[in-house]
């Protein structure tokens, strides 16, 4: 029995040290394992109710892009000459070498978004304002001279037009829809490097007393929107236009993080008028206001800060001959309620001039409804 034992352990020494002899110098020679094999099935992220957030937004873009045009103009701009040379004794001797009649060129870029096949762009009135010549530069590398069709420098929008046929555009999104955090892309050609995407979100909506326009209800994004861009597009996930880019908050010249679009809705509204009228008509009231602050409301027993107050009012005006006086603070005009002085402003220039409105005023401590017949904002001077 012993023997029988001493064969046994000798055997397995000997298998063992085999085997790690094997493990080592040759180790594909030994058996492996198998393993069961488990098919996995991933379920569709419709039937689960997830759905994967995108990583891409090139169909945007791609879809967007052809339709955002870099824009070119030029204009002879007289320069100032000194006092001095205007004094013939100076110019006896002088001449004109500081500074004669002859005009001087300037250049300037901006971008722009075609809106139809028939060649309508839209761009900011800034951008081709007073322009003696404007060029038009596709994606797709025509080039085309453009004519101003009209322009409304209270919303800082204008319209130009090209022929060329073959022409990409953008449709209009649902700016009613839009909310705060929704993902939008801006696109123009800022500093003149040519086009570009940049991407962020709507950082707020309905921004206002800005200064920057006479009617102003801006969205504001923090995607980049750097000098050149003005004019260009700001569109949504599905490469709609959700606004014109028109303005930046900077404090040198560059992106801070703070930009500002003209909603889709405006554009759309006073492009249509332009085309049509070749220009946009407003209604008018004839008022100079202010806003209504919770110190004015207790001064006024007013139940809330609301409305705007009337501090003037032009003579035989729409206001003047409808009896309201310095003082009245404007609540609802049409059934639709006033929030501030800039409210009242917008809500006003939609209506139609000739027109009579209901308008609800608080005076002397309690309401009243009075009767307007909307006039024809003027148009301001220099403009």
């Amino acid at each position: 029995m012993k023997k029988l034992w001493l064969i046994f352990a000798q055997t397995a020494t000997i298998g063992l040290a085999v085997w790690f002899v094997i493990s080592l110098v040759a180790p594909q020679w030994l058996p492996r394992p198998v393993a069961d094999v488990v098919t996995v099935r991933q379920a569709p992220a419709e039937a689960s109710g997830v759905v994967a957030a995108p990583n891409s937004y090139h169909d945007a873009a791609h879809r967007a892009m052809p339709a955002v045009v870099n824009i070119y103009t030029a204009k002879d701009v007289k320069p100032r000459s000194h006092p001095l040379m205007n004094d013939p004794f100076f110019k006896r001797f002088f001449g004109d070498r500081f500074g004669g009649d002859d005009a001087q060129r300037t250049s300037s870029l901006g971008s722009g978004v075609i809106v139809s096949d028939r060649g309508y762009i839209v761009t900011n009135n800034h951008v081709v304002e007073s322009a003696d010549e404007i060029e038009v530069a596709l994606a797709d590398g025509r080039t085309a001279e453009a004519k101003i069709i009209g322009s409304d420098p209270d919303t800082d929008i204008a319209v130009i037009k090209i022929d060329l046929d073959r022409l990409p555009t953008l449709t209009f999104a649902d700016v009613q829809r839009m909310q705060v955090g929704d993902v939008v892309l801006a696109i123009g050609n800022p500093f003149g490097v040519g086009q570009t995407v940049t991407m962020g979100i709507v950082s707020a909506l309905g921004r206002s007393q800005l200064g920057i326009n006479t009617f102003e209800n801006f969205i504001q994004t923090d995607a980049a929107i750097n000098p050149g861009n003005s004019g260009g597009a700001l569109v949504d996930t599905r490469g709609s236009l959700v606004g014109i880019n028109t303005a930046i908050y900077s404090r040198s010249g560059g992106s801070l993080g703070i930009g500002f679009a003209i909603p889709a809705t405006t554009v759309r509204q006073v492009m249509d008028a332009i085309i049509q009228d070749g220009g946009v008509t407003r209604g008018w009231l004839g008022i100079e206001a202010q806003d209504v602050t919770p110190e004015l409301a207790a001064s006024f027993k007013l139940a809330e800060a609301r409305g705007a107050l009337i501090a003037g009012i032009v003579r035989a005006g729409p206001a003047d001959a409808a009896g309201m006086r310095p003082g009245d603070i404007l609540l609802g005009i049409n059934g639709h309620p006033v929030k501030d002085s800039s409210d009242m402003l917008n809500q006003i220039a939609g209506l139609r001039p000739d027109t009579e409105v209901p308008m609800e005023i608080f005076r002397a401590g309690k309401g009243e409804t009075v009767q307007v017949k909307i006039g024809k904002r003027p148009r301001l001077s220099g403009r």
